[in-house]
């Protein structure tokens, strides 16, 4: 009767895991090795950029913080624009800033009533005289005859300090005589102009 064959040895297997081991140390070691060395590569691709990124419909989108010098700025509340400035001055003494109205202008185109007196020796000639007043543009409220004493020329008279003086001194032109303010013999006498032709009136033509 043969005897059992002994048992091998486990060698080989011991060996084999033992490998096995080595081999999966050594890749953990290269998988440790690449986390570290790559992590820093990682993070800096996945750093964001700054700039603006525009989307896929056109419409810009802006980093929070940042401001686009090509967009209108807006200011808040509504504009106003200042009004313009006007001054308005009262008048020197005058209470309240109420206005005066000033006097009208002294001109030829006043033209007051018209007396005319007879202090010639020709008859009518202050009617004569009268039509000349008229013709020439002013209206005649008067005539008769002046008899208080001589007068030595053609005169018109006008009360001082009124609108007749220029009135006056429009009328002696067109009549061709003096021109003077009142004396005290006619100075009470109806206001307006007073004409006191002499025989010496000419009137307009030159012809009495």
């Amino acid at each position: 009767m043969s005897s059992p064959e002994p048992a091998r040895p486990a060698h080989p297997a011991r060996a084999a895991g033992l490998a096995l081991i080595g081999v999966a140390a050594v890749a953990l070691v290269i998988g440790v090795a690449s986390l570290f060395t790559g992590g820093d590569d990682d993070q800096q691709g996945a750093q964001p950029s700054a700039t603006s990124s525009t989307d896929p419909g056109g419409s810009d989108t802006q980093t929070p913080g940042t401001t686009d010098p090509t967009a209108p700025q807006t200011t808040t509340g509504s504009p106003t624009t200042p009004p313009a400035a006007t001054t308005t001055a009262a008048p020197t003494g005058v209470p309240g800033g109420a206005t005066t109205t000033p006097p009208p202008p002294v001109s030829p185109t006043t033209k007051p009533p018209v007396r005319v007196y007879n202090n010639s020796t020709i008859q009518n000639l202050a009617a004569r005289a009268s039509d000349d007043v008229r013709k020439v543009g002013w209206e005649v409220a008067e005539t008769g005859n002046y008899s208080q004493g001589q007068i030595p020329t053609t005169t018109v008279y006008f009360r001082p300090g009124t609108d007749e003086e220029a009135s006056a001194q429009a009328l002696a032109r067109a009549l061709r005589a003096e021109v003077k303010p009142r004396f005290d013999g006619i100075e009470g006498a109806h206001p307006g102009i007073i004409v006191i032709v002499t025989n010496d009136y000419q009137g307009p033509s030159g012809k009495i």
